[in-house]
């Protein structure tokens, strides 16, 4: 579990000190405010350690290795010009730090990088151990349309696609997870199911199809709400997302209508629960309500979860976090969305 995530010029933020959950966490925010940049920077982070731990060479981390491939990994997921971008831009030059905190100590890590870096990380502190664990992140854009043969043309070409999207379909295309999680994997499923009207499967020429009483459909032929849903179904179905492990999922309410983000707020919960560390950016007033109902239900007692706002300051922007959103200042997204309610209530319309 990522306990604390500590930032110092970074992008748009100053400074910034992010306390988890080990369940829920919600950043919420305008447009431009950073929540994005928040979950890539973490999830940057965690991908380089998973993704060193499955080579059979790499038996411990090391700071040379890990300043080679955590700048490759942050690079290939902002796509900056050069890594420096990424610092706070202010006259003269300036550093940024970033510190990851775990509940197990031995994955702590530091690094650190200046504003005329251009692929250089300076490790201030290993970690004694890679993590065991994928992360996964779920980006805006559904991916299952373009899963066909993306995976070996990116890796075989430059494109200016985030590295999440390539990492996405690696996960997507790992096999079904087959045992003792089975049951538990088949109940997380049913709902998503049933929302989607059908399950996902892979196929052996390399697409995905949506199934169900009246055929097989192509994921082009599917509503893309359906898509997004059918990406996490099949994350659940592979077991990324089962027992433990971390999730970005960047505007989930994206392209969603408000039936579909309903089910994707309770299996959000649902997997928080069997200890999926689950991390959201979102602006939707729907889905902040959608959560706060299922985190008064009393079936969810021992669920916690923390919230983060991104507030503008001048020329940067400030957190203010909490374990409500009562606790974290006014939403200036939110309160359009209700200002608007009035209005259209004002009106008589």
């Amino acid at each position: 579990m990522l306990n604390n995530l500590s930032i110092k010029n970074f992008t748009v933020f100053p400074r910034a000190d992010l306390r988890f959950s080990k369940y829920l966490n919600v950043i919420v925010g305008e447009n431009g405010s950073g929540k994005t940049h928040l979950l890539q920077v973490a999830y940057s982070a965690l991908a380089t350690s998973w993704e060193e731990s499955r080579k059979p060479t790499n038996n411990t981390p090391t700071k040379s290795l890990m300043q080679i491939r955590l700048a490759e990994k942050l690079i290939n997921v902002f796509r900056p010009q050069s890594l420096g971008r990424l610092a706070r831009r202010k006259q003269g030059r300036e550093r940024c730090d970033i510190k990851l905190r775990f509940e197990d100590d031995q994955f702590n890590f530091e690094f650190s990088f200046s504003t005329n870096s251009k692929t250089e990380v300076l490790i201030e502190q290993i970690s004694e151990a890679w993590l065991d664990t994928s992360p996964a992140y779920i980006p805006t854009r559904e991916l299952l349309s373009i899963f066909p043969n993306f995976v070996a043309v990116y890796e075989g070409h430059y494109l200016e696609f985030e590295e999440t999207w390539r990492d996405t379909c690696i996960l997507l295309g790992a096999p079904l997870q087959r045992g003792p999680k089975e049951k538990k994997i088949q109940e997380l499923l049913a709902p998503l199911e049933q929302a989607m009207g059908g399950s996902i499967y892979l196929d052996k020429n390399g697409r995905f199809y949506l199934k169900n009483e009246r055929g097989r459909f192509e994921m082009p032929l599917v509503a893309e709400g359906q898509r997004k849903l059918a990406m996490l179904a099949r994350l659940i179905a592979t077991g990324v997302l089962m027992d433990k492990g971390f999730l970005f999922w960047d505007e989930p309410e994206a392209n969603l209508n408000p039936l579909l983000i309903k089910q994707v707020a309770r299996s959000i919960v649902s997997l928080s629960k069997t200890g999926i560390q689950v991390f959201l950016a979102t602006h939707s007033l729907f889905l902040l309500r959608e959560l706060e109902i299922l985190m008064t239900d009393q079936k969810n007692a021992q669920f916690n979860s923390r919230f983060f706002c991104l507030h503008f300051s001048g020329d940067c922007v400030v957190v203010k976090q909490g374990d409500s959103i009562d606790e974290i200042g006014d939403i200036t997204t939110l309160d359009e969305e209700l200002a608007q309610s009035d209005r259209f209530i004002g009106s008589g319309v």
